[in-house]
């Protein structure tokens, strides 16, 4: 079993992500969360890569759904044991949203940040997912932009059991390992055809059929 999900959130690992992934999409230092995070250069390997795959809608209507299918696979060297699943959404989208992944998993959704906590580390070799749908706000156009994957945190051994202080005081190391993605909104157009306008039909909502061994629940966004 991982460690507790709050331990997660009071290290301060979910919020510093914004700043993360606009100064250093690859590595950064994470700061206790009564601080600033620190970016920092790549200096190792991580503990753990991931090989991410991404399927999602590529075109919605205004208001629509978007549903995105995360899967990870961790690469090694080593266990996966202090990560999350989720990214950064798109912006203009209702506070509200649907997600499945495996039995005991945790999620928070805070300011565009969505990640999601599995209850049990991925083995060298082994497989998690994530998947969630949203809803557009009716007024949203243009490009629904989002990135989406896993970011994890170098965990040294033998800090399993350490507070969440001492955790805080090390400074763990993060890495993203993220694919963009970017949904069409489409909006029918009036086309000059004489006195009379059909629009055209509107793009087919995705279904959301998660796995039979899907834990399903909502989240609420909390606002920074």
């Amino acid at each position: 079993m991982r460690r507790q999900f709050g331990m997660f959130l009071g290290l301060g690992l979910i919020t510093p992500l914004v700043p993360l992934a606009a100064a250093a999409p690859a590595v950064a230092a994470i700061a206790p969360a009564t601080t600033s995070p620190v970016v920092a250069a790549a200096t190792k390997d991580p503990f753990s890569k991931f090989k991410v795959s991404v399927k999602y809608t590529k075109a919605t209507k205004r208001g629509g759904k978007i549903t995105y299918y995360i899967k990870a696979k961790n690469l090694g060297p080593y266990d996966a044991d202090y990560f999350g699943v989720g990214g950064f959404l798109p912006k203009g989208v209702v506070p509200t949203l649907k997600w499945g992944g495996p039995k005991g998993t945790k999620c928070v959704w805070q300011g565009q940040i969505f990640l999601c906590m599995p209850r049990y580390q991925v083995p060298v070799g082994g497989t998690t997912w994530l998947n969630f749908q949203l809803t557009l706000k009716k007024n949203t156009k243009g490009l629904a932009k989002a990135k989406v994957g896993v970011v994890a945190y170098d965990l040294p051994t033998g800090a399993e059991n350490l507070d969440q202080e001492e955790l805080g005081r090390l400074g763990l190391k993060g890495h993203l390992f993220m694919k963009n993605t970017a949904t069409k909104i489409v909006w029918p157009q009036k086309r000059r055809t004489g006195s009379t306008y059909t629009p055209p039909p509107p793009p087919p909502q995705p279904k959301w059929n998660p796995p039979s061994n899907t834990y399903v629940e909502r989240n609420e966004k909390k606002d920074t």
